[in-house]
């Protein structure tokens, strides 16, 4: 009987070990397979409200009319990070919106690429990696 059971634990352990041993290769090779390839770091709770102000008028200057029309932050210091990700995915959802007609080469996740590279510099001013 305790052959038995070391011998089907030696198994198990051996079995471990082999998956951590190749899950690396594997996730090389298929980064959306196996363990995260990298570690995303969690958005901020709050925002700097010099920050958001920035953020808006990157979106507003690239043509996003809801950044336009929300109105700047005053009177605080910080802002819930709530504020910051809500812009950004109204601004993306708008963009997609008015790019859907453009011709995929002239597009990056949907939108145009000036619409993609002011999204990304609005987030980043924010210091937002997920919206």
């Amino acid at each position: 009987m305790k052959l038995i059971v070391r011998t089907g634990l030696a198994i198990v352990v051996s079995a471990a070990a082999l998956a951590a041993a190749a899950l690396p290769a594997i996730a090389t090779e298929n980064p959306g397979v196996g363990a995260v390839a990298h570690a995303v770091a969690a958005n901020p709770k709050t925002i700097k409200a010099a920050a958001y102000n920035q953020a808006r008028s990157i979106l507003a200057n690239a043509g996003s009319q809801t950044a336009a029309k929300s109105h700047p932050v005053h009177g605080k210091d910080d802002v819930p990070v709530s504020y910051g990700t809500s812009l950004l995915a109204a601004a993306r959802d708008e963009f997609r919106h008015a790019d859907r007609n453009l011709p995929a080469k002239q597009k990056k996740s949907d939108m145009s690429i000036p619409h993609y590279n002011a999204i990304h510099s609005a987030a980043k001013t924010m210091g937002i990696d997920r919206w």
